[in-house]
């Protein structure tokens, strides 16, 4: 089975994650897309805002009535800094018999060459970028191997952010449809982002 994952801090997850799962499961002939929330992320200078269990619920929300999205909290129970190349070799390690392939961005395909450890990672795992209207990618560019573990699936343009949303929500601005209904409930019942 080929498994997708949509790795991120979801802070919160919105529709436009849906969407691109939604997109990376059809084109990349997918069995199943799994959420996988980061603990701290790598690259980023601020933490999260919602604690570890609060993106956790507000993920599980999201997908439950999804039958081929999956809620998975690998990194959340293993704590720390979540680096990529750890991520999939533990995944791996626990799921030998699932082919997994990483959904980003395409704007990200082009720093692969960038990422911790890629010499190794495309031997583990394949890429699936995500390429919206008016973004153009040359795989030309990029060194043969990491070429061969990338898959580009189109999807519509979206100008969606959590930043974004946290702003709106900060502002009292509505972030109705936005978000799934289960999590805008949940942003609402926790107060999460100034509400």
């Amino acid at each position: 089975m080929k498994v997708g994952i949509m790795g991120g801090t979801f802070d919160p997850i919105h529709i436009g994650h849906l969407i691109a799962a939604q997109c990376a499961y059809e084109q990349a002939e997918l069995g199943e897309v799994w959420f996988l929330p980061t603990n701290i992320p790598p690259h980023k200078p601020h933490a999260p805002i919602a604690s570890p269990e609060q993106r956790w619920d507000m993920i599980c929300r999201a997908v439950r009535h999804q039958p081929h999205f999956r809620p998975f909290d690998m990194e959340l129970r293993k704590g720390g800094v979540s680096f990529t190349f750890d991520t999939v070799h533990d995944l791996r390690e626990h799921h030998p018999s699932i082919h997994f392939c990483y959904i980003i961005g395409a704007d990200m395909v082009e720093y692969l060459p960038k990422w911790y450890k890629i010499e190794e990672l495309v031997h583990l795992i394949s890429f699936v970028g995500l390429q919206r209207p008016g973004y153009v990618l040359d795989l030309e560019q990029l060194p043969e191997a990491i070429r061969a573990a990338v898959t580009l699936a189109p999807m519509p343009l979206i100008e969606l952010s959590s930043t974004n949303i946290r702003q709106r929500k900060s502002e009292g601005r509505s972030i109705r449809h936005m978000v799934p209904d289960d999590v805008h409930a949940y942003i609402e019942v926790n107060g999460l982002y100034g509400s």
